[in-house]
């Protein structure tokens, strides 16, 4: 091992430790790369390829940020938080949430599986997990609890639940992911599509057999109504508007019919309109969402930009390359260098959030994924296809990072918005079932990468 892959190892441990210091993540990426490229300098690691470091990794670095700005794809980001944040306002899941319950009401578990369907409609509408889950956690974890639901069996279903959105399209995470390698984002909402709804038939299908078996912890509700032509027209009423929004974003990207930058401001524009026909939408509403989109925005970019310089650095002291020959040099074979790096990103997502996963690991990932012999029906060895597969197991398996401690954000937004006779055990209590579901749908994509490639291949051919 040679000096630059020493300093490249001190430099993953460095970033590691500085994580713990409270200081905002872009502030610790961007640091870590200058004092790392400080100790490159000085240990002579650049003489041998440039002159002038620091000129040069300045110039590198304003140009990618340049570039990063320019880029058209990520005006995708601040429409969906837009989007996302404006139907939290809307009380489109609130009408729902009433209409559902009524639906599910004779079903032991029935206000359980109300919130796994609102979290694939939200998902599928939205894609902002923390949209997602405060809002169910509003609406559902009181009158779950006061339904006599065991705790940590309703805050872990409405955890889970809210976290479907950065996997089932429009994902922002998705996004991010296609335009770092240079893929159709397109393609990547289609690939993620069925996986996404996997699991949340997993979430409800768990949901049901749990409530049967355990039916003191997911009680019947006694004021539930008889089903009737009524309940099930204010069902359609409630779901129709966020149905017709999916359709008027997704719909027209796999059509064909709009880019995913176009339909997502066809999304935000579509969200304005619900909340003012349920008459929510006002200046006090609009300021919000405005002011949430911009802290959201601003946040990721951020981190953007950190994660920018950070990678900058890695590759410049051979990071790429030392990742390369570990991986390469794995007698396992190619899946077995698969099951390797989706245990990798599983166990990052403990301490990272899925912003620096994707920024910084995947770019360094991609090349030897590409590199693979994986052969699939009808697709041979062509790389795209493996990617788009392969970005989706990633995605699948960093769905579970927001449920994991330490770094669980879907945790802290729930821990906030809980009643106060939910402890933090509870929560992590309740989560744990549903990361094995995540882990056994990812098991699932892994078996059968048909359920990626299917749809891209018959939307495109």
């Amino acid at each position: 091992m040679d000096l630059n892959h020493i300093i490249v190892i001190v430099m993953f441990l460095t970033f590691i430790l500085l994580l713990f210091s409270g200081y905002p993540i872009s502030f610790v990426l961007m640091g870590t790369a200058a004092l790392f490229t400080l100790v490159g300098y000085l240990s002579d690691a650049y003489l041998s390829t440039t002159t002038g470091v620091g000129f040069v990794y300045v110039g590198m670095v304003v140009n990618r940020v340049y570039k990063l700005m320019d880029n058209w794809v990520l005006v995708a980001i601040p429409m969906f938080i837009f989007m996302g944040l404006m139907l939290d306002r809307s009380g489109i899941a609130d009408n729902m949430m009433r209409s559902l319950q009524e639906l599910f009401g004779k079903v032991r578990g029935g206000l359980g599986v109300t919130i796994a369907l609102i979290g694939v409609i939200l998902a599928a509408s939205t894609g902002i997990i923390g949209a997602s889950v405060v809002l169910l956690g509003l609406l559902a974890i009181p009158t779950m609890l006061k339904q006599g639901y065991d705790k940590s069996f309703a805050v872990g279903t409405v955890a889970a639940s809210g976290t479907l959105g950065i996997l089932i399209p429009p994902s922002i995470m998705l996004v991010i992911m296609a335009d770092q390698l240079g893929l159709s984002v397109g393609d990547l909402f289609m690939g993620a599509v069925f996986p996404g709804l996997i699991l949340g038939t997993m979430y409800i299908v768990y949901i049901l057999i749990f409530a049967l078996l355990y039916p003191k912890k997911a009680p019947l509700s006694e004021t539930r109504e008889p089903l009737s032509l009524l309940v099930l027209w204010n069902v359609l009423k409630s779901a129709l508007p966020a149905v017709l929004l999916i359709l008027a974003v997704l719909g027209s990207i796999f059509a064909g019919i709009t880019t995913v930058t176009e339909a997502s401001g066809v999304g935000a524009l579509g969200a304005m309109i619900l909340a003012g026909a349920n008459k929510k939408l006002n200046f006090t509403v609009i300021r919000e969402v405005v002011s949430g989109t911009f802290n959201v925005t601003g946040y990721i970019f951020g981190i953007f930009i950190g994660a920018t310089c950070f990678a900058l650095v890695l590759r410049g002291l051979g990071g790429d390359q030392l990742i390369e020959n570990v991986l390469t040099g794995i007698p396992l074979g190619s899946y077995g260098i698969i099951f390797i790096i989706l245990a990798f990103v599983f166990l990052l997502g403990f301490f990272l959030d899925w912003i620096e996963i994707t920024l910084i690991i995947l770019p360094l990932l991609s090349p030897v994924v590409a590199g693979l012999d994986i052969i699939m029906p009808e697709y041979g060895v062509i790389s795209e296809p493996v990617l788009i597969w392969f970005l989706v197991l990633v995605a699948v398996a960093l769905q579970t990072s927001f449920l994991t401690p330490p770094v669980g954000f879907a945790i802290f937004y729930l821990r906030g918005v809980a009643p106060k006779e939910v402890e933090l055990i509870h929560i992590y209590k309740g989560v744990i079932p549903f990361i094995v579901l995540q882990l056994i749908g990812l098991t699932i994509v892994v078996i059968w990468p048909e359920l990626v490639l299917w749809l891209p291949s018959v939307a495109y051919d």
